[in-house]
């Protein structure tokens, strides 16, 4: 008995050992990672008659950098491309085929909640976005023949850059230096507001 307590406390000790030399390696908690999913791109496209508001989902990614000094706060630097989705006119002859695109880099201060569970975190996320936001609209020449399809032509295209609030949500669940997370993220933009729901991976230095 005296022999599996003192292999127990030699384990216990070890663990210890290892994760205070870890915090003292790595004394800002830096992590990188990445992360796929799903976004919402929005955009202003009133060409052809008043209601061009587009609003489409696409495939996105980002990357991701930062640092968790302390247990209840942390800072994030990351890029997201929330993708370039596209629509089809019904009717090539009135309609207008567009497309808008985002990408941003974003800056967050992170919030967790204090939980019992050590290898949980639900927190939440502020901060600042430059986002570039791209928009192209494909329409027809004016008494174009319908069945001519050459006669569509690009007529708009536009770029913008802006500076905007950025706020978001998420959980995540820790596995040694690794951390599974899934969460949601949008920015406060004028000409659209990009969201995306997300899944990704963080790897602790």
């Amino acid at each position: 008995m005296r022999r599996i307590s003192a292999v127990m406390i030699s384990i216990g000790a070890g663990a210890w050992c290892v994760s205070s030399l870890a915090v003292a390696e790595n004394p800002l908690g830096a992590y990188i990672g990445a992360g796929v999913g799903e976004s919402d791109v929005r955009a202003d496209t009133r060409i052809f008659s008043n209601d061009g508001h587009f609003d489409e989902h696409h495939g996105a990614w980002k990357a991701i950098a930062g640092i968790r000094p302390i247990s209840p706060l942390g800072v994030e630097l990351e890029y997201i491309d929330f993708g370039n989705p596209t629509t089809k006119p019904t009717n090539t002859s009135l309609g207008a085929a567009t497309g808008a695109g985002a990408k941003a880099i974003t800056i967050f201060g992170l919030g967790y909640l204090p939980l019992p569970v050590p290898f949980l975190d639900l927190y939440g996320k502020l901060g600042i976005a430059r986002l570039h936001s791209t928009s192209t609209a494909i329409g027809p020449i004016p008494f174009c023949p319908a069945s001519f399809t050459p006669c569509l032509t690009p007529i708009l295209s536009q770029s913008d850059w802006s500076t905007n609030f950025a706020y978001g949500a998420g959980v995540q669940g820790k596995i040694g230096v690794l951390a599974v997370r899934a969460e949601y993220e949008r920015i406060d933009a004028s000409a659209g507001n990009p969201d995306i729901l997300s899944v990704g991976v963080t790897w602790t230095f």
